[in-house]
């Protein structure tokens, strides 16, 4: 079992989550130094289509980003709302590169 990011991080990237991680499982597309650099209000338009994604053979289910998450985006893969299902198979498919 582990924790999926979901829909509401897509733009968004708030970059929480990874500091808290004790395992260092939450990675994307961009350092999250890069991240937090761009002004919150830019993020919608400069991070479009982007989102932060949980490596699910490191995650070690502690719940540290969930309760982090400032747009509840973070859910325990059996805890998803079945419209965000689908993410789980987006979180494994980006570490499978």
């Amino acid at each position: 079992m582990a924790y999926v990011i979901a829909e509401p991080c897509v733009a968004t990237c708030d970059t929480a989550c990874v500091k808290v991680c004790p395992v260092d499982c939450i990675h994307g597309p961009m350092k999250p130094e890069e991240i937090e650099f761009i002004p919150p209000e830019e993020r919608p338009a400069k991070l479009r289509g982007l989102q932060l994604y949980i490596d699910p053979e490191a995650c070690i289910c502690c719940a540290a980003c969930e309760r982090e998450c400032p747009v509840e985006a973070i859910f325990d893969e059996d805890d998803l709302p079945p419209a965000w299902e689908h993410y789980k198979e987006i979180n494994a498919r980006f570490f499978q590169r």
